[in-house]
This record gives structure tokens, sequence and C-alpha cells, in this order.
């Protein structure tokens, strides 16, 4: 067993904290879906259970397609990704949309904030805007979101749970119109765990000595917890239970997982 020094022992947990992907062919055909919606400049929902990793592939393609050009005297923003709060108003929904450009709401009626976050937008050659926990938005919501489309001709794409979004979206027969296609992130096959959590291993966790994650006896905790009947894996708390134990195994003193590492984590998420 390596010993490791405090200092090393920081460093690798700071870097388990930070956020890092792994470009998954999943996550891939997600991006592809989402680029031809922009280049059409058509609407669509983005769904998938809890914890499929909606989220993580809405904020990779912003990173990889989304850089805004700064240089000139109005910057341009070709990708917008808002995060709305609970029971989200009209105003709240341009409040959120403004800040991303650096800008204020007005002050006066929810008009005036219509004709501002529009007038940004515009000026901002945005193509996409994307609405993340879109069901958050309550119905009146919704018809403005229509009018972004409508008025501005971008891409505007609510993702969220199947459950929840789909209700909301087809509460109105003109918003169900404009947002029918649909793209759904599935879970992680059965077949895939094994691959999945290899390159893990390999590219996020980075411990100093190999976990040997892919062993039956590892695998097995994961399934436990990260697994539900017989709808696959979620990346999203396979992600959550390998950080954790990273992290707790180096509290530990470990230079790898341990079994029983593991297990006290996983036994947290079953």
């Amino acid at each position: 067993m390596i010993a490791l020094q405090d200092q090393e022992v920081q460093a690798h947990i700071e870097r388990l904290r930070r956020d890092k992907t792994v470009a998954l062919d999943s996550v891939k055909q997600a991006h592809t879906w989402l680029k031809r919606k922009r280049n059409a400049r058509q609407c669509g929902r983005l769904t998938g259970d809890s914890r499929t990793g909606k989220t993580k592939t809405c904020e990779s393609f912003l990173k990889l397609y989304g850089e805004p050009d700064l240089s000139g005297r109005v910057p341009i923003i070709p990708i917008s990704y808002v995060h709305p709060k609970q029971e989200c108003t009209s105003r709240e929904l341009f409040r959120e949309i403004l800040e991303q450009y650096g800008d204020d709401l007005p002050r006066g009626t929810v008009g005036d904030a219509r004709s501002r976050t529009l007038k940004v937008l515009r000026a901002c050659k945005t193509e996409m805007l994307m609405i993340d926990e879109a069901d958050r938005l309550k119905p009146k919501t919704f018809a403005d979101v229509r009018d972004i489309f409508d008025k501005l001709e971008i891409s505007v794409i609510l993702i969220g749970t199947k459950q929840r979004l789909d209700p909301a979206v087809k509460k109105d027969e003109q918003v169900f119109n404009r947002f029918r296609s649909s793209y759904r992130i599935g879970t992680i096959p059965s077949n895939q765990l094994k691959t999945i959590v290899g390159l893990w291993e390999r590219d996020i966790l980075k411990l100093p000595v190999p976990s040997n994650l892919t062993s039956e006896a590892m695998l097995k905790e994961l399934r436990k917890a990260t697994g539900v009947s017989r709808k696959g894996y979620y990346i999203g708390l396979i992600d959550m239970v390998l950080r954790e134990a990273a992290i707790r195994a180096l509290e530990k003193g470990q230079s790898k997982i341990e079994l029983e590492t593991l297990k006290e984590v996983a036994k947290e998420y079953s």
C-alpha cells in the first residue's frame, strides 16, 4: 500500500470534488440530437429519470458548443442555460435569463421584462435556450417560453423528468405542439455497467493504486446501490457512490478503494 502525505490526500479529495464527465456514447448521442435542434432552430424536450445525467449532458454540451465571444461591444452568446426556481413565474424566468447575460431585470411590468429579454437574446445572437427542470414553470410561463421560440425563431429545449415535464407541457395544446419532439436519456444497461465503472476508475477517480472496481465483488455492491429493478443503472448514482467511496478511502489513509469501504458507502445508497 502506498502511503500518502496529507497534502497529497487533500489534493486528490479536491480533484474528486470537482465536476468532470466522461464522454459516454449516450452523452454523444444526446449531443447529436441537441446539435440538430440548434441547427434547425426547433424546440424539443430532453427527458429521463432522476439521476440519469440530463443536467450533466446539457452542461457538457454548453461547454463544448456554447463558448461565448466577448471580443465585441455586444457579446455573442450562442447557447443559454437556465435553472428556474420552484413555481417560476414569467417575471422570474426573465430574471434568470437576463442574469446569464449580466443584465438586470427592468422595473415595470412583465411586458417590459419580456421585451428586454427578447432584445438581449436577439442582440447576443442566441441560437438555443435550455431550461432545466422546466416542470417548475407555472402554466402561464410556458406561454412566454412558446413566444420566445415564435418571436426569435431560436431552439428552445425543455429539460426534466418525463413524469413531471410531459404532463406540464401537455396542459397547453399550443405549447405541446411546439415541444412534441423529445429525446429520452435512459439508464445504463446491465451489460455496460462493468465498462462504465472501469472508465470511471481510470478517468475520474485516478487513485494512486487500482481498486479493481470491475471485479465481481465490487460490481455486486454497486448494483445494489445504483440500480432499480430491471430498468438499469443510474449514471448519477454511480458517480456519487464511486466519488464518495474514493474520498472516504483517502480519509482513511488508503490509496485505493477497499471492498469494505465500498460496502459502507453502497449501503447508504441501497
